[in-house]
């Protein structure tokens, strides 16, 4: 399941800026959100590597606060929230005055961008996101945002899968969720065993 290429682009662009920008848990460990201007760089342009535009630190700041609130359209989603998804998506529509704009750029094709032409760095990507999530909530795949369910990980996702099954934000935590279930099975069956062979001797007693 995709979007349109530069929908899906933006949507992908939100989950890494969340994820990166917010602190919590990640696969198993507390995570504070300190990002450099590289680590930004590297999730907001992943296919430019040699992007040279300048990130400060008050735009990191700016966009952070943003993630916090994308996090909770995401966890209101995962929730099954989704009027209150929609009506926290449409105050970030909002605040960040976006709109459509038809922009060609980098030797790529036009297409749109969602924010406002004199929008600073920080406001025009946290309205692109904000549009794109809009675009998941407003389709009968509104439910493809989500919350990862491995223990101590709350790293958010969007599922692109085709039959909308996905519940872990990365293999990783799926393989550690999976070990987790066989070593509960398998503490359950000792403890049966156990208690069986505490029967048998108590019978035979």
């Amino acid at each position: 399941m995709d979007f349109d290429s530069h929908t899906s682009d933006v949507v992908r662009a939100a989950v890494g800026a969340v994820n990166l920008l917010t602190s919590g848990y990640i696969g198993g460990r507390e995570y504070s959100a300190a990002p450099s201007t590289d680590d930004v760089r590297e999730v907001l342009y992943p296919h430019r590597a040699d992007h040279t535009s300048d990130i400060s630190e008050s735009d990191i700041d700016q966009l952070s606060e943003y993630a916090s609130r994308l996090r909770s359209v995401f966890i209101a989603a995962d929730d099954g929230r989704f009027d209150d998804a929609c009506e926290q998506t449409n105050a970030l529509l909002k605040e960040t005055q976006a709109a459509p704009v038809l922009a060609r750029h980098d030797d790529e094709p036009w297409h749109l961008h969602f924010h406002a032409i004199d929008a600073g760095w920080a406001r025009s990507w946290a309205a692109s996101m904000a549009t794109a999530l809009a675009v998941v909530l407003g389709n009968p795949m509104c439910d493809r945002l989500g919350v990862c369910t491995a223990s101590a990980c709350d790293r958010v996702f969007v599922d692109t899968s085709r039959n909308g099954t996905k519940r872990f934000c990365s293999t990783a935590c799926q393989n550690r969720a999976k070990a987790a279930a066989f070593r509960a099975r398998q503490r359950a069956v000792d403890a049966s065993v156990q208690g069986s062979v505490r029967h048998v001797r108590q019978a035979h007693l």
